[in-house]
């Protein structure tokens, strides 16, 4: 199977976004970037920030759309086609809900969740197949409580949990790079003790 070309974080731009549950896609490239000393630049023609990065050898385009997440689509279509990088080739990080805080899941394919970011990107793709890591954020209990829970903070041990997860999906993401997705999920699905 190909490796991985591009790998998009999902979230909402501004700073009033920035450390929402909903933006732990965002959380984890710029924790990608920052490991690989990368800076995100704004790309108008492809409707959010990119940058450049090097993993496991392969050169490994950052994207994070700044369409705000129901339009996310918009952003990682342009940039498909900008790169000419097959859908197969790239890795949407994302928050998720049916995961606990701690845990993150590499996923190929499958429906949105009522994810509206992935929502998007399946409208205009026509499908689903690409890889996701989906970061979980843990669920608040009752579907009336969905929105204000996504998009607020969590607290202090979900917000330590989250990271903890996004580092270990780094350190199985350059697995994945190369091409090695069941290497990869056994690496992250196996619990590991902390």
């Amino acid at each position: 199977m190909a490796g991985l070309r591009l790998i998009v974080g999902l979230g909402n731009p501004g700073p009033e976004h920035t450390r929402t549950r909903h933006n732990a896609g965002f959380w984890f490239v710029d924790a990608l970037a920052e490991r690989e000393r990368a800076r995100f630049g704004l790309e108008s023609k492809l409707f959010g920030e990119t940058a450049k990065v090097e993993i496991a050898g392969q050169p490994v385009w950052l994207l994070k759309p700044a369409t705000f997440m129901n339009l996310s689509g918009k952003s990682i279509a342009a940039a498909l086609r900008y790169w000419k990088i097959e859908p197969e080739e790239m890795l949407v990080a994302h928050d998720e809900l049916d995961l606990s805080p701690g845990v993150a899941r590499l996923k190929f394919d499958g429906g949105h969740g009522g994810q509206n970011g992935l929502r998007d990107t399946m409208r205009l793709l026509g499908h689903g197949k690409f890889h996701r890591l989906r970061v979980g954020i843990g669920h608040p209990g009752h579907k009336d409580k969905v929105t204000p829970w996504v998009l607020g903070r969590p607290g202090k041990d979900d917000e330590a949990s989250i990271l903890r997860a996004i580092d270990d999906a780094l350190d199985a993401l350059p697995i994945a790079v190369a091409g090695n997705f069941m290497d990869a999920m056994t690496r992250l699905h196996t619990p590991r003790p902390h």
